[in-house]
């Protein structure tokens, strides 16, 4: 599971640079064009940018709600779960010794 979540991690991360590498690529053809000026497309290509990241921020609180989601279902026991029982192990270890 460590691993699932650690690819969708790299995957956002990898969306994000190619989306300011396409970004740029976009700009820097509307300034070819003569559609828009340096200036604009610098703004432009750092506007996408900002609004990709904030959508890929997104996209992972949804896939990290999902992931809770389905480990509540199958019910797991959490790492919570598993010190207080080790506490009780513990402590009826001590009272049989």
């Amino acid at each position: 599971m460590k691993e699932y979540i650690r690819k969708m991690g790299l995957l956002g991360l990898g969306i994000a640079v190619l989306t300011k590498e396409k970004a740029e690529e976009i700009a820097n053809d509307l300034v070819k064009k003569g559609e828009i000026n340096r200036e604009e497309g610098k703004v432009l290509a750092k506007d996408i940018v900002t609004q990709a990241e904030k959508q890929s921020k997104e996209l992972t609180k949804r896939i990290d709600d999902h992931i809770k989601k389905a480990l509540k279902k199958v019910d797991f026991a959490s790492k919570d779960d598993i010190k207080r029982l080790e506490k009780k192990i513990d402590a009826l270890s001590r009272k049989t010794k």
